[in-house]
């Protein structure tokens, strides 16, 4: 069963995120299981992002979790924001093309 996290990030410093995060596609060519990324801003909430990642599987993506570059990313995004970051982990029931 395909699976989706989304991370909320609170920070004044996307561009650093961003920056980060091409950092650590670099660093994990080859080994990441994670299929695509999304980095989105709400229109809502001033400073609030949401990061949504796509995997293959749950299994999938606690492989890519505990990737050392993982663990680091999360870490340095967790430096740069100005709350805790929040994860929600969804199992994806369906997906219709529209």
């Amino acid at each position: 069963m395909a699976f989706v996290q989304i991370i909320e990030i609170e920070t004044n410093r996307a561009d650093e995120i961003e920056e980060l995060v091409r950092e650590w596609r670099a660093k994990t060519a080859g080994t990441r299981t994670a299929l695509r990324g999304m980095l989105t801003r709400d229109r809502d909430r001033p400073n609030t992002y949401l990061q949504i990642v796509e995997f293959p599987s749950y299994e999938d993506a606690m492989a890519n979790s505990k990737l050392p570059a993982t663990a680091e990313l999360s870490q340095k995004i967790s430096a740069l924001s100005e709350g805790p970051l929040v994860f929600r982990n969804l199992d994806v029931e369906s997906v219709e093309e529209m």
